[in-house]
């Protein structure tokens, strides 16, 4: 059985992409490259699966939205 899940992707100060999962809450990965980047997050996905013991629950996506505060 296979299962999809939303990976927000981004790129950090020194030119690493770093993804994330937001609905399992502490997976992400870093990598120099999107295609190494792809395989890590299927690789962090799974391991926080099998660590879980139960899948997530779906979540449809919507949108990513950049907002703004003054820090």
């Amino acid at each position: 059985m296979s299962q999809e899940f939303n990976v927000v992707i981004e790129r950090d100060a020194d030119g690493m992409f770093v993804a994330s999962v937001p609905s399992l809450p502490g997976c992400y990965t870093q990598a120099p490259t999107r295609d190494e980047l792809m395989e890590r997050i299927r690789e962090a996905i799974a391991l926080h699966l099998e660590d879980r013991g139960e899948p997530p629950e779906s979540l449809e996506f919507i949108a990513v939205e950049r907002v703004s505060v003054a820090a």
